[in-house]
């Protein structure tokens, strides 16, 4: 049997005892995208998929540094930490890179915990969509630098003059991907495996960057793919000797870092709802309003896509990143991106979203804003044409220009609550105002050079 095969409990009981397993791997996502997990015995794994099992909830009550927040009602010191419910997802099970035979599986919070599970999240926007029937497709693709580092000497290092895997810009080089041919291959080997299939794979403009595009997935599972492309392309880069890094933004002498999102719905028989070859650039009514959602909200829902600090210094003119909400049809300047094409093609980029995000919750404000567009019968803006970085942008479509702005504006937004529910708006707010004050204790290198002997 192979991975991919595996849809219900008996099957992933089946594959293990099949492959004569005496343990599998099991993790789960938390508030930031990153992947808890652990090797769990065969005796243990066969019970909790047909029972569940505990995992501590501070996984949904601490930051990437594991520092616990001292904001958060769901968790924390006065709820002693307690263990929370999982599920198995049986048809997650993937093969793992680099360790032959073993098996991953996905799990989800359900519970109360269910309310604040980013997975659970996109899986509650998605059953609205389903009820409004709609059947959403999702492609991600990512931009990540590669250096020539391990975790030690970065640290060593202070994160300062690291040596980039490849040296100076050189966005879709043949050159490149042909020296490097054998880790290009087994990156896309590794996707081919793990069921993370790579439609694209190239150099992108600056020094040892590259972009990655996912295939196409019904919108749960490509979340599931492109945050298991994330997590495993460090896995993948640290067995070769380099480090993958996806901040938004890691230097301020190359563009920051990608994550755009491609979308297109259709209904119940796999008819194309974005696409009219009647109307200009074949946008369907449907296709209006659901870019009209989007639009309106992106400066209540940007926390979700711009999720940290460094989100914020990615959103800059001239830097290939959106700096308001603005939409256009075939333009790389604006937020919203409508790409006209047949019924197979005919989608919307979502092209403020930074390789940072949590694909979960990023998949999640796309859509959801898109629904609320349909269910509001909204209207977008008019098409922005040229230099949308040149042209002065109507003050509803301003975004929030730091983390702690973009938090303040989903606790306040009623679109949020309805679409999200209070638990997990208020949660995520918290955890992002968490981040904003933990930069707060910190000086700058920036403000040392500047203030310390001048001012």
């Amino acid at each position: 049997m192979k991975a991919t095969d595996v849809q219900t409990i008996e099957d992933a009981i089946a594959i293990v005892e099949e492959r004569g397993l005496t343990h599998v791997k099991v993790g789960l996502f938390d508030n930031d995208g990153v992947l808890r997990g652990k090797y769990m015995s065969k005796a243990k794994f066969e019970s909790s998929l047909k029972n569940g099992f505990s995992f501590c909830d501070v996984i949904l009550g601490w930051d990437v540094k594991d520092q616990l927040y001292d904001n958060a009602k769901y968790t924390g010191w006065h709820t002693g930490y307690p263990d929370a419910q999982v599920r198995i997802l049986p048809d997650t099970c993937r093969e793992v890179y680099a360790e032959e035979g073993m098996l991953l599986f996905l799990a989800e919070f359900n519970g109360d915990a269910e309310s604040v599970c980013p997975r659970a999240l996109l899986r509650r926007v998605l059953r609205k969509a389903k009820e409004m029937g709609f059947h959403v497709s999702a492609a991600l693709e990512y931009e990540f630098f590669l250096f020539n580092e391990t975790p030690h000497s970065v640290r060593e290092k202070g994160f300062r003059n690291l040596e980039s895997f490849t040296p100076d810009w050189f966005g879709y080089s043949v050159i490149r991907n042909s020296v490097h041919s054998n880790l290009y291959e087994s990156m896309l080997q590794m996707g081919e495996m793990m069921n993370f299939p790579i439609e694209g794979l190239h150099t992108e403009t600056g020094a040892g960057v590259i972009e990655a595009a996912i295939s196409v997935d019904s919108a749960l599972h490509a979340a599931d793919k492109a945050a298991l492309f994330k997590t495993f392309t460090k896995v993948w880069a640290q067995k070769n000797n380099l480090l993958a890094t996806f901040m938004a933004k890691w230097s301020g002498d190359y563009p920051g870092q990608s994550g755009h999102i491609h979308l297109s719905i259709q209904n119940d028989k796999g008819d194309a709802l974005f696409f009219d070859e009647s109307k200009e650039s074949n946008m369907s009514h449907l296709q209006r309003q659901f870019l009209a959602g989007q639009q309106q909200l992106m400066p209540e829902f940007l926390c979700l896509i711009a999720p940290t600090v460094n989100s914020y210094t990615r959103m800059v003119p001239g830097f290939w990143a959106p700096t308001a909400a603005t939409w256009g049809v075939e333009n790389r300047t604006t937020a919203l991106r409508v790409i006209p094409g047949n019924s197979k093609a005919q989608r919307i980029e979502y092209r403020l979203a930074a390789a940072d995000a949590n694909p979960y919750l990023a998949l999640s404000a796309a859509i959801a804003s898109g629904l609320y567009g349909v269910m509001n019968k909204l209207e977008p803006t008019a098409p922005t044409t040229g230099n949308a970085y040149e042209q002065t942008s109507d003050q509803k479509n301003k975004l929030p220009s730091t983390l702690w702005e973009a938090a303040q504006s989903l606790k306040s937004s009623k679109p949020a609550l309805e679409l999200f529910g209070k638990d997990f708006v208020h949660h995520f707010a918290a955890s992002r105002e968490w981040e904003e004050r933990e930069f707060r204790k910190h000086v700058t290198d920036w403000e040392m050079d500047r203030y310390f002997e001048i001012i």
